[in-house]
């Protein structure tokens, strides 16, 4: 039990911490502060505790474990044994490549038909009302922060013919929503690391991307309040019909080409920041015997010591925070591809004690809050809007606080409501 009033300690720690690091304390307006944090613990209650709640959970998770096992159909024929993974028949080991990213490709050309049909519009455009209406923000920032449910960087194309006239406050929740949430696309990619050792992970993360909408509206608006009137305060724009494409086979053709740089930017990605960390870790291994260190630095496990207080913030078991901070400080360099896969070898080898801990990482590590999502989301939303640009880029690391903050609010409220239940732990 203390470690779920830790966990609602930590809560409103992470939002001190942002109000800490305000622009303007005076002007934060609270009445959006105060909503947003009960949003999240509302969504957390229903998600968590609700009776009847869980068959819906439950069915939002088998939706997704099916089209993850159908996404298979291409890369098998495609690859051949090398996409079967471990335990599968004619596996020859697990190829991240291979077995993972194609479901990034399959997602992303499925969100693209399901936008083109008007299905995710509708959902969308549910919860940009929810969040208009019950935190008071810009209707454009609701729809933004909504879309970033089901896409990542592409979200601003909703709010296109906006972007240039919006206020700074806008702009820091329109790049932090985008570092705080998962798209669907990559989601996948996630579920195939964990699935078979936390089968409900489908429906956590997407209940974690959904909580992280609220979240990341509490941290931007205390980092940096809002002191201008924004042109959509009053409405929630309607959609820009630019964003649609012209038939079905098209949606989904261009949805497949944008899975294929998706899939290819991940890799690049994970080469070049995997190279460049191990680069300097063999810099600080030097350094380190020059002063007669027992074990060499690191810059994962410098990271780890500076998220250990913010991993205990969360409510875990004592024994599991060195592990959880580890993944935590790793994420925010390496990307949480890497703490995803770390987290199931974790899981696999028995380094964490508790179902529960397991639970609290899914929730905080659900994001894109790293490094090198300031260049892609900076990047992105500048090439929509080329006359806000220096704007964007004054943002980027300030967004990048947010959003870290947002996704351990997250993990909090998991932490809050969550008794681990669904985790098969390896003894």
């Amino acid at each position: 039990m203390i470690q779920h009033f830790i966990s609602a300690a930590g809560f409103l720690a992470f939002a001190g911490i942002a109000w800490l690091f305000s622009a303007s304390r005076r002007k934060v307006k609270w009445k959006t502060i105060i909503w947003g944090m009960g949003l999240q613990l509302v969504i957390g209650l229903l998600i968590f505790r609700l009776p009847g709640s869980q068959r819906i959970f439950l069915w939002l998770n088998d939706a997704v474990l099916a089209l993850l096992n159908v996404s298979k159909a291409g890369s098998s024929f495609l690859f051949g044994p090398l996409a079967a993974g471990p335990g599968e028949q004619g596996s020859i080991g697990f190829i991240l490549i291979f077995q993972v990213l194609p479901v990034a490709i399959f997602f992303s050309a499925f969100t693209a038909a399901l936008y083109h049909l008007r299905v995710l519009q509708i959902v969308v455009r549910v919860f940009a009302r929810i969040f208009h209406r019950v935190m008071g923000v810009s209707g454009a920032e609701s729809l933004c922060g909504a879309a970033n449910i089901f896409v990542g960087v592409e979200s601003a194309l909703v709010i296109r013919p906006y972007l240039g006239k919006m206020t700074r406050s806008e702009l820091l929740t329109v790049l932090g929503t985008g570092m705080a949430t998962v798209a669907s696309s990559t989601l996948g990619v996630y579920v195939a690391f964990l699935t078979g050792l936390f089968p409900q992970i489908a429906g956590h993360l997407l209940s974690a991307s959904i909580i992280a909408i609220p979240a990341v509206i509490v941290t931007t608006k205390l980092l940096l309040p809002e002191t201008e009137v924004p042109e959509t305060l009053s409405h929630v724009p309607p959609e820009d019909p630019a964003t649609r494409s012209r038939n079905l086979m098209s949606a989904i053709i261009e949805g497949a080409m944008d899975g294929v740089k998706l899939a290819a930017g991940i890799s690049a990605l994970l080469i070049a920041m995997l190279g460049l960390v191990a680069l300097v870790d063999k810099i600080l291994g030097v350094v380190s015997g020059w002063f007669g260190m027992p074990e060499p630095l690191t810059i994962v496990k410098i990271l780890g010591w500076l998220f250990y207080p913010l991993a205990a913030l969360l409510g875990i078991a004592r024994a599991d925070i060195a592990e959880a901070s580890r993944l935590l400080g790793e994420r925010v360099i390496l990307t949480e591809v890497v703490s995803y896969q770390d987290l199931a070898q974790m899981i696999t080898s028995g380094q964490l004690s508790d179902p529960r801990t397991v639970v609290i990482l899914s929730y905080a590590l659900c994001g894109f809050a790293h490094v090198a999502s300031v260049a892609i989301f900076v990047g992105g939303t500048a090439a929509l809007a080329p006359s806000r640009r220096d704007d964007l880029a004054a943002l980027g690391f300030r967004a990048l606080l947010a959003a870290t903050l947002a996704t351990l609010m997250t993990g909090c409220v998991a932490g809050i409501f969550s008794s681990g239940q669904g985790v098969l732990m390896m003894r």
